[in-house]
């Protein structure tokens, strides 16, 4: 939770001494003579604030200990930022709020009106949330000693990794998704939260109900109400769900954005644009100039992993009519989907077209590589087409765990250099390319810029990528320590996004021709009413018996009532975590302890070591001759880690890179940009980077390599994953022609 700037302004040892005088006025205020105090709950009051201050007293030392040592992580003097400086922040955070609410406490605790159960809930909730952040920043420390000044990530190939999941695994997390759900955000944000983890912890519920899709959707609307009037049980149920359901069941979430019902009120407060026209590439070889010597030609051939030759679908999005967007040659690869794959005008005119800009914005989107489409990010992307003047090219790669690596790279490969080559249908001269991804579509934007430089195809001129995914391993991190309290990215959500990338969960499986989202909404559409009734009748059934709300959760709510109501004692502080692994705690503390089993795999896979999957792993000649990158990163965001150090490496190697870390604000920020000032002005920030990209000189870094040197570059290099050419040796073509 962001605190007023007051708060905000104040210096660590200053936080520390006021909430040890806070705690001191609510000792003194419920320890008086009176009717109150004698009660249970007044107690649990009590007992709150003194557990409080003895962590506050536990965490100062510790606090201090990083800001002595956390400035030298970072990429430098003008950014600080790195995941020790997040740790304390976020301590902080929970610090200033508790601060708050014992003032609360001590001044109004005698009053008629003090909501006492509320108040008792409140600070049990932030005490277990601050005894479990307690515990991540002594797991910082173990970070710290082992790691050295200025890595962030731990060089060891098995062991402290490894120990960072177990101790995930468990380590109680229920407390950060109930009643201090979203704290360490800005507070415009915090709505979006609740309304995202009640929605997930709904879904889930029917989930293994013979439901489909939408009308799993409709039922979960109508059985959330439990979760809105309890945290403490929406909390162990998003635990729960975030620790054990499979990979489809985030897909079928996530993608419920794609819905025509959730796109079209999207659409209501997105920009209008002209063109919305969605592509379907056929599988052709491409023949590209060579960026060193344009009279020398290169194959680029069709995705060929896992299924063979295969179509690509992309959308082009432009805010104003140009030349070529509605030539018939453009749209014979148009696939009807409604109204959103046309090129759509107002009724009452059709636009003069405009001429070719000299721009063209490439766009993979983000969800983890297995989530979402172009479809998802339209809002923000319409948005940047206007303020830009720019036609978009997004380009919808195959998901995993059906499509693992190295699809969705050799799709959007393949999509760059069909764009290259028909930018006058897209409506650009491509006189300057630009790059733009988030998240795993920030990941991509790199490598695809690898993949061009050891193909000797032309570079584009330059790269925004916003929190982008550099490193697909479960290494250990400080910022990914943040994975215990995020509900935008838990540890288990990543490592079941980065085994279905590297191809461990799930069958690859070639796809099939859709209806669409029209053909799938009609299909859904006679199933919706009965899920509607079957919804209502559940959620009245729960409102005559709400004893049987909890039923099913029993085993999660106990666990989560007896760390809030019985596990603060002092005499529970005390070190029952065997002494290895990660988990040594200092002695006469532990933390608290989850009661949910969990089953996240390590991500392991030796593939995700692979330069393509992983760039900050990737040889210096392989990142050599990369355009100008700029990072938009936020200070909240686990994968801060992957940006600064991704930055570093780039900086060590003369290559030029930016770093932009914005605040308060979490992973995905692009996909919110319409929901508060702070994620508006954050999108705005990342068009900033675009412009620069398109309105600089040329970068002589951006031309490709030269011809001998690329001669030197075995297939191997070339094509690390050796599918991309399969297909060239049954037709027995040279790579290379004239």
């Amino acid at each position: 939770m962001r605190t007023p700037s007051g708060q905000a302004a104040m210096e660590n040892p200053a936080v520390f001494s006021a909430l040890e005088a806070a705690c001191d006025d609510a000792k003194a205020a419920l320890s008086r003579p009176s009717s109150f105090n004698d009660t249970d709950v007044a107690s649990r009051l009590l007992e709150s604030v003194r557990l409080i201050q003895s962590h506050g007293r536990a965490l100062e030392p510790v606090v201090k200990h990083f800001t002595t040592v956390f400035h030298h992580f970072d990429l430098d003097p003008q950014t600080p930022a790195n995941g020790y400086r997040t740790l304390v922040k976020v301590v902080r955070s929970c610090l200033l709020y508790i601060i708050q609410k014992t003032r609360y406490v001590a001044a109004n605790c005698a009053g008629a009106f003090f909501r006492a159960e509320h108040n008792a809930g409140e600070l049990e909730a932030y005490s277990a949330a601050l005894r479990q952040l307690r515990a991540l920043l002594y797991l910082g420390q173990r970070l710290l000693g082992e790691n050295g000044i200025e890595q962030l990530y731990s060089t060891q190939d098995h062991g402290l990794s490894h120990s960072f999941v177990q101790e995930y695994m468990s380590l109680h997390k229920a407390c950060f998704y109930g009643r201090c759900l979203g704290f360490q955000f800005s507070p415009a944000l915090r709505p979006f939260f609740q309304t995202v983890v009640i929605s997930m912890v709904s879904f889930g519920e029917n989930w293994k109900k013979p439901q489909t899709g939408i009308g799993r959707a409709a039922l979960s609307i109508l059985t959330s109400g439990k979760y809105v009037v309890d945290p403490e049980l929406r909390g162990a149920e998003f635990e729960r769900i975030t620790q054990n359901l499979d990979m489809h069941f985030w897909k079928s979430f996530w993608n419920l954005t794609e819905s025509e019902l959730l796109s079209g009120l999207s659409s209501i407060v997105a920009q209008t644009v002209q063109v919305n026209l969605t592509l379907t590439i056929p599988p052709v070889t491409l023949r590209m100039p060579l960026a060193s010597d344009s009279r020398l030609c290169v194959a680029v051939h069709p995705p060929v992993a896992h299924w063979g030759p295969g179509h690509v679908k992309m959308r082009l999005i432009s805010h104003t009519l140009r030349e070529g967007q509605d030539s018939e040659e453009l749209l014979v690869y148009s696939r009807p989907e409604g109204s959103t794959s046309s090129v759509s005008f107002p009724s009452a005119f059709r636009p003069q077209r405009g001429p070719l800009s000299p721009w063209l914005l490439v766009h993979f989107h983000g969800g983890g590589f297995v989530a979402q489409t172009s479809k998802s990010h339209e809002s923000y992307l319409k948005s940047w087409s206007r303020d830009l003047g720019v036609p978009i090219l997004s380009v919808d790669y195959s998901l995993a765990p059906e499509a693992p690596f190295p699809r969705a790279l050799e799709e959007c490969f393949y999509a760059y250099c069909w764009a290259l080559q028909n930018c006058h249908l897209l409506g650009s001269t491509a006189e300057r390319v630009c790059l733009a991804g988030d998240s795993a579509g920030g990941n991509l934007c790199i490598t695809v810029s690898m993949r061009a430089i050891s193909n000797g195809v032309r570079v584009p001129d330059g790269i925004m990528a916003a929190y982008p995914a550099t490193l697909l391993t479960a290494d250990a991190s400080p910022s990914r320590l943040l994975t215990l309290i995020d509900p935008m990215l838990p540890l288990g959500v990543l490592c079941k996004c980065i085994n279905a990338y590297a191809g461990v969960e799930g069958q690859t499986v070639q796809p099939s021709e859709d209806l669409g989202a029209l053909g799938a909404l009609g299909r859904n559409t006679a199933l919706l009413l009965t899920d509607l009734t079957q919804g209502a009748s559940s959620w009245f059934q729960s409102l005559l018996d709400p004893v049987s709300l909890s039923v099913s959760s029993t085993a999660q709510q106990g666990g989560q009532k007896a760390g809030e109501q019985g596990g603060y004692d002092d005499d529970d502080d005390r070190d029952d975590d065997g002494g290895d692994g990660l988990g040594d705690y200092p002695e006469g503390f532990s933390p608290l302890r989850s009661t949910q089993l969990s089953e996240v795999r390590t991500p392991s896979a030796p593939i995700l070591k692979n330069p393509y999957v992983s760039p900050l792993l990737a040889p210096s000649n392989l990142l050599k001759g990369l355009p100008p990158l700029h990072i938009v990163a936020s200070a909240l965001d686990a994968m801060l880690d992957d940006s600064v150090m991704f930055a570093k490496r780039l900086r060590s190697i003369g290559q030029p890179v930016t770093l932009t870390v914005v605040e308060d604000l979490p992973h995905g920020f692009l996909s919110l940009s319409q929901l508060s000032k702070e994620t508006q002005e954050a999108s705005e920030i990342c068009t900033q980077q675009i412009r620069d990209v398109f309105e600089q000189g040329p970068v002589t870094v951006n031309h490709g390599r030269p011809n001998a040197h690329l001669n030197n570059h075995n297939a191997a290099v070339t094509d690390p994953f050796g599918l991309a050419r399969r297909d060239a040796d049954r037709e027995g073509e040279s790579d290379l022609s004239d």
